[in-house]
């Protein structure tokens, strides 16, 4: 059997050759092709292999692509290391594909099914577009929290986001005020924080503050190319932007 693995992580693809040659000690392992260039040359220069294990994701771009610059009609098995819905695309495709890291099992399985034949050979255009792999490929949607818990003596109550017009450290606690005034302590860090709230509306000025845009009430120039924020209803008048973070603020500002 000839084999071609076409995949551009060197650790993995020799994990990927030695499981084979386990599993098929008679078998001719071609590679490892790291590129889309490099693989359609290949493609183009020798006859077609009976099998290609092949990566999704190569250093020049998603594999798909080779499909658009060379016929190929040898079946595949797909290595990826994207999540459940490109699985799943591939899947409801007829497309054979393993989750790295592979595990010996499942690439037995997989050669079984190659084994006792496929019906038809695989399509040079697959089913799925290459636009269609993209947005697969993008990692989900982060959502945000909408409230904050606090505790008002023996009360626990919730505090919106849209009600909060930054978020203050003071002496390792950690707080949250309200466009009103009213300061409450949560149980979070800003660091915590920062990740917990979007960025759309809420910028890291410093370690000590978070800021939701409405809180920004002037800003000025300062010494040493950094900026000087005013929030509203806080008292701190030397909250300052560093000269790193002004490119940030701004774009953040004008958005």
């Amino acid at each position: 059997m000839n084999i071609l693995l076409i995949e551009d992580e060197g650790p993995a693809a020799r994990r990927l050759a030695q499981l084979l040659h386990e599993k098929l000690p008679g078998a001719q392992i071609n590679g490892h092709i790291d590129t889309i260039t490099t693989a359609v040359q290949w493609l183009r220069t020798y006859p077609e292999p009976d099998l290609i294990f092949l990566d999704i994701q190569l250093a020049d771009g998603i594999s798909f692509e080779i499909f658009e610059q060379v016929k190929v009609t040898a079946p595949i098995i797909f290595c990826t290391a994207y999540d459940q819905y490109a699985i799943r695309a591939f899947k409801l495709n007829s497309i054979d594909y393993l989750l790295k890291p592979i595990d010996p099992d499942e690439l037995g399985q997989a050669l079984n099914k190659f084994q006792t034949g496929r019906k038809e050979p695989v399509s040079q255009t697959p089913m799925i577009s290459l636009d269609q792999l993209r947005s697969l490929m993008q990692p989900a949607a982060k959502t945000f929290k909408n409230r904050f818990l606090v505790k008002v003596g023996e009360r626990i109550q919730t505090i919106d986001v849209q009600e909060i017009a930054f978020f203050f450290s003071e002496d390792k606690v950690t707080f949250l005020q309200t466009a009103a005034g009213r300061k409450f302590i949560v149980d979070y860090t800003l660091d915590e924080i920062e990740d917990m709230v979007s960025p759309d509306t809420f910028f890291r000025l410093n370690r000590k503050y978070i800021s939701a845009i409405s809180a920004i009430q002037d800003v000025f120039t300062y010494s040493n190319s950094r900026l000087k924020i005013h929030l509203a209803n806080c008292g701190d008048n030397d909250i300052l932007i560093s000269r790193e973070k002004m490119g940030a603020f701004k774009d953040w500002m004008g958005q």
